[in-house]
C-alpha cells in the first residue's frame, strides 16, 4: 500500500535517499513525476484518501502551501470525518546547504506550522530520520517531513537496520544543564552543541533540547527545563520575524513568567532573502549563540 513518488526518485533522487527502491519494489510503486509540486501533493491526497500510504518527495516546500492548507490538512474536517489524508507524508529538503542561495536554502517550516491538522517533523541525524520518518508514514495525520540539506552529506551516524519508530511530538533533551535552556531542530542542533561546549569552558551549564516535532510541539518538556534554568535561547535558520522561535518564546513567556530571569533570546536567520556569498553572515552560527 506504500508508494514513493516525486522528482527524480526513481533513480535515487538528487540526494540518493531512494536509491535501490525502484529495483526492490518496482517502478509502479517508486516512480518519477513532473516538476509540479501542487500536482504532486494533489496526487498524494488521492492516494491517501483511498487508504494507501503516499510518500511524496518535493524540492521546494514553500511552493505547496496552498495545497496543504486547503486540501490535505482540512480533508478530514471538511468531510465530517468520512475521509482523511492520514496516509500522506511529504518529504522535502530544506535549509542551508552551503551554496543554495535564495531558493534552495530557504527554511519555510513556519508556513506549515500555521496549518491546523498538519504535523511538521524535522530530524537532526540519520538514526533520528529513520525513526521519525517511519512514525510519520504510519501516523494517522498528514505530515510534512523536512530533511536538512546539510545532513545529507555531512552527518555520520549508526542507523539500526531493523524497523523502529521514534515518538512524534516528543522533544528530547540531548544535553542536560542547569544555567540556561537552548532549543533548536534539524541541522541547527550541531551548531548549538558547539555553542554549549564553548559555554562550558566559561562555566555555563547548558541544557540542549531537540524539538524534533514542531507541530504539535512538546511544550511541557521545554517548560520544565526553563522552570529549572530560568533562561531560554531559541535558534533556527529561518528569518527571525515570524519564525517558529517566536511561537516558542511567546508560549514559554506565558508558562514560565515567574521563573524567567532574563528576556528570551532568539538567534536566527536575518530578515533578508537567503544570500549566496554572504551566507556566513546570515547563518545563526555557534559564535552568535555563544554571544547570546
Amino acid at each position: 500500500r506504500a508508494y514513493v513518488f516525486g522528482e527524480d526518485v526513481k533513480f535515487g533522487g538528487v540526494f540518493r535517499c531512494t536509491s535501490g527502491l525502484a529495483d526492490a519494489f518496482g517502478t509502479h510503486r517508486v516512480f518519477n513525476t513532473p516538476l509540479c509540486e501542487q500536482g504532486l501533493v494533489g496526487f498524494g491526497i488521492g492516494l491517501a484518501a483511498m487508504g494507501n500510504r503516499a510518500i511524496a518527495e518535493i524540492q521546494f516546500g514553500d511552493y505547496i502551501f496552498p495545497a496543504f492548507d486547503q486540501a490535505t490538512a482540512k480533508f478530514r474536517y471538511r468531510s465530517g470525518n468520512a475521509f482523511n489524508c492520514g496516509g500522506l507524508t511529504v518529504r522535502s529538503p530544506y535549509g542551508a546547504v552551503g551554496h543554495g542561495g535564495h531558493y534552495h536554502s530557504q527554511s519555510p517550516e513556519a508556513f506549515f506550522c500555521h496549518v491546523p491538522g498538519l504535523k511538521v517533523v524535522i530530524p537532526r541525524n540519520p538514526s533520528q530520520a529513520k525513526g521519525l520518518l517511519l512514525a510519520s508514514i504510519r501516523d494517522p495525520n498528514p505530515v510534512i517531513f523536512f530533511e536538512p540539506k546539510w545532513l545529507y552529506r555531512l552527518s555520520v551516524d549508526e542507523v539500526p537496520e531493523g524497523d523502529y519508530m521514534l515518538p512524534l511530538s516528543k522533544a528530547e533533551v540531548i544535553r542536560e544543564g542547569t544555567d540556561i535552556t537552548l532549543v533548536a531542530w534539524g541541522a541547527q542542533l550541531a551548531v548549538m552543541q558547539q555553542a554549549c561546549a564553548e559555554a562550558e569552558k566559561e562555566g555555563i551549564s547548558c541544557e540542549l533540547i531537540d524539538l524534533r516535532t514542531l507541530i504539535p510541539w512538546d511544550k511541557e518538556l521545554v517548560e520544565a527545563s526553563v522552570n529549572k534554568t530560568g533562561k531560554l535561547i531559541v535558534s533556527h535558520e529561518a528569518p527571525v520575524t515570524g519564525g517558529f522561535g517566536a511561537e516558542i518564546a511567546a508560549t514559554i513567556a506565558e508558562r514560565c513568567f515567574l521563573r524567567l530571569e532574563a528576556p528570551i533570546a532568539r538567534v536566527c536567520g536575518l530578515d533578508t532573502p537567503f544570500p549566496l556569498v554572504f551566507e556566513p553572515f546570515y547563518m545563526p552560527t555557534a559564535n552568535k549563540v555563544s554571544m547570546a
